[in-house]
C-alpha cells in the first residue's frame, strides 16, 4: 500500500522516471519551481539529488533560509516499497498568493500512478500532518476545469468556497 513519506535520495531513479513522465508539466507539491523543470530536473537535480532532497527536508525548518515569497512547507512522497508515485507539500501558513491560489496542501501523482485513489490517500494522510503542525483549517485549490482534483478534494471533506483568477477554492476543518 502506497504511504506518504520523509523524501529520501534511495528514491533517485524512481523519482527522476516520474519526472520524466510529466513532461515538463509543473509538478505540484514537488519544490521543483521555475522556467523549464524538465531540465532544471535533468540536470541540477540530478546531478546533486541528495541535496535536493537534503533541501526538501530542510524546508520544513522555519529557519531555513527561502526566497521572501516562500514559507516553511513539509515535503513529503507517496511511495509503494521502492516505487516513488507522487509528491505532496504542506504549506505552514498562508502568504498572499497562497490565500488566493495555491492553499497550504498541494499534491501531484505521476501520470503511470493515476486513477488508482494514490492523490485520494495522499490527501487524506497528510490531514493529520497539517493538524500536526498547528493548522486548524486546510485551504486546498485545484485549477476550475480539474475535475480529478476537485472529486479528490470533496472526497476528503473539502467544502467550495468559491474561484478566484481559475483556481478552485475548498476547505477543509480538521479536527
Amino acid at each position: 500500500m502506497a504511504t506518504l513519506i520523509t523524501p529520501h535520495a534511495r528514491f533517485r531513479e524512481s523519482w527522476l522516471a516520474a519526472a520524466e513522465e510529466f513532461g515538463g508539466e509543473h509538478m505540484d507539491g514537488s519544490g521543483v519551481y521555475g522556467g523549464n523543470p524538465l531540465k532544471r530536473i535533468r540536470t541540477e537535480i540530478a546531478a546533486d539529488f541528495p541535496g535536493f532532497v537534503d533541501g526538501l527536508v530542510a524546508e520544513r525548518l522555519p529557519e531555513t533560509p527561502r526566497p521572501p515569497e516562500f514559507v516553511p512547507c513539509t515535503y513529503l512522497w507517496l511511495a509503494e516499497e521502492d516505487e516513488f508515485l507522487g509528491s505532496l507539500a504542506i504549506r505552514h501558513t498562508l502568504n498572499d498568493f497562497l490565500f488566493e491560489q495555491g492553499g497550504h496542501i498541494g499534491y501531484s501523482v505521476r501520470p503511470s500512478a493515476r486513477r488508482q485513489g494514490h492523490a485520494v490517500r495522499a490527501l487524506h494522510d497528510a490531514l493529520p500532518v497539517a493538524r500536526g503542525l498547528g493548522i486548524e483549517r486546510v485551504l486546498v485549490t485545484c485549477a476550475e476545469d480539474n475535475t480529478g482534483s476537485r472529486t479528490i478534494i470533496e472526497k476528503n471533506g473539502g467544502v467550495y468556497e468559491d474561484s478566484r483568477e481559475g483556481a478552485r477554492r475548498y476547505w477543509i476543518e480538521l479536527p
